[in-house]
Order: C-alpha cells, then sequence, then structure tokens
C-alpha cells in the first residue's frame, strides 16, 4: 500500500520582526504577519494553502493557529475540504508541530509523510514541492528542501571578525521539511521530554540520530520576516510561468 501525504502549517506566530518595524503596512492594521494582505489579495498564509493544497498528493491539512485567532475562520481555505481540523499552537514551533502531529494520529499511519511547512513563505514553488516528494518517497526517513550558500559567511564577536567559515558544505534549510510520521512525532516527543528546543523539524531527526536528504530548491522559497520580504515575495508571486 502507498503512502500518504499529509500537510502541516505552524501559524500561530506574531512575527515580532516585522511589529517592531512598523505599527501599520499600507494602510493594513497591526496584525500577525501571516494575515498581512500580499498585492494579488490574498494573505501570506492563503497564499501558502493555495500552493500547497492544490498538490494532488497531499491529502489533508492541519493548521496551527494561536489561541486567540479570529481572522483564520475568514480564511477561503477555513472550509477547504482538505483542512482536516486546526489546532491550538504552543510556546514554540515544534510545540505547534507536535499539537497538529496528535490530530493527525486519527489519520495517518506511521509510514505516511507529513510536510511541515512555513506560513510565511508563500512563494514556494509546487515543482519543487513534487520533486522533494519524488527524491525521498523510497527513503526511511526524510528530508528538507535547501539552497547551497553562495555568500562569504564570517563568524563574530561584537561586530568583530574571528574567522570566515568554509561554505562548501552549508545549506539554507528551508521548507517543507518532510518525514516520516511516525518517525517526526517521536523525533518531537524525544527533543521536548528532553528540553532540547529545535528551530525546525530537521534538527529534532538529528537529535534522534538519523539522517536528512536535502533536496535542492530556489532562492525564491524565502520566508518573509520583515518589509523588505514582503515586497520581495510580491515580486515573486507576479512572475511569469511561476510552478
Amino acid at each position: 500500500m502507498s503512502s500518504h501525504y499529509y500537510l502541516i502549517i505552524p501559524a500561530s506566530g506574531i512575527g515580532a520582526r516585522m511589529y517592531s518595524e512598523k505599527n501599520s503596512l499600507n494602510g493594513q492594521a497591526q496584525v500577525a504577519k501571516q494575515y498581512l494582505k500580499l498585492d494579488n489579495g490574498l494573505t501570506i498564509l492563503d497564499q501558502t494553502l493555495k500552493t500547497l493544497l492544490s498538490i494532488n498528493q497531499i491529502k489533508g491539512c492541519v493548521v496551527a493557529i494561536a489561541n486567540k485567532d479570529h481572522l483564520f475562520a475568514k480564511s477561503v481555505f477555513n472550509n477547504h475540504p482538505k483542512l482536516l481540523t486546526t489546532v491550538i499552537g504552543g510556546k514554540e514551533r515544534m510545540h505547534s508541530v507536535l499539537n497538529a502531529l496528535k490530530a493527525l494520529t486519527d489519520f495517518a499511519k506511521d509510514d505516511d509523510w507529513v510536510l511541515v511547512h512555513d506560513s510565511a513563505r508563500p512563494c514556494v514553488k509546487t515543482s519543487e514541492i513534487i520533486n522533494l516528494m519524488n527524491q525521498l518517497k523510497h527513503h526511511a526517513t526524510g528530508g528538507l528542501l535547501a539552497t547551497k550558500v553562495v555568500d562569504t559567511i564570517k563568524q563574530a564577536d561584537d561586530n568583530i571578525v574571528n574567522i570566515t567559515i568554509d561554505r562548501s558544505n552549508l545549506w539554507q534549510a528551508q521548507t517543507p521539511q518532510m518525514y516520516r510520521f511516525g518517525i517526526l512525532l517521536k523525533a518531537l516527543n524525544t527533543a521536548i521530554n528532553n528540553d532540547i528546543n529545535t528551530t525546525d523539524e530537521a534538527s529534532a531527526i538529528e537529535h534522534l540520530g538519523l539522517e536528512s536528504i536535502l533536496v535542492k530548491s530556489s532562492k525564491s522559497n524565502i520566508k518573509i520576516t520583515n518589509l523588505e520580504d514582503l515586497a520581495l515575495a510580491n515580486f515573486y508571486l507576479s512572475a511569469p510561468l511561476k510552478t
């Protein structure tokens, strides 16, 4: 029997870095960054969901939202047939993802795949997600989209350079990060039980001593963290032939 694919979108953060830049943006009230509007009229979160849920292989989705989130109910995807449920996010990303995984226990089997994708990465290409699926479909654990580091990297203290780091083996992690359901559930439970704060799913997998496969993707798969990123996302989304 072939494995199914499920999607988790952690969307319970507030985007503190964007809050610190401005109280409002182009007349928009101050909201969590995933609810800011793009030039195409969709929120960042809705654009992300539009792309991911259009992929036929994805069977169902769980979105983790903040406890007092009243905006997702207004989303055009709130009643999408692939939306299985929403859950309340936790203190950190890993807690939100774990809450979503627990909600998937009624649907997913241990060998099924779970794709975890940042709500603030609306420019991801469907072709690269499908390539991730194809590259990993026979792997025992999973992996993630990533890009090779091309800039020279400096390590510094108080803006004073200590050393230049060899970039030849460095990658920038992106999302989706895709792992077998049972393995990811174990990895996050283990990290939380051992007070290990992981910033992404791959980090939790590393702590189990398991390997992750890096699948090359585009620089355009940016994570929106500031106003400059929002302008760049609008540019990428308006580019012709985006797939």
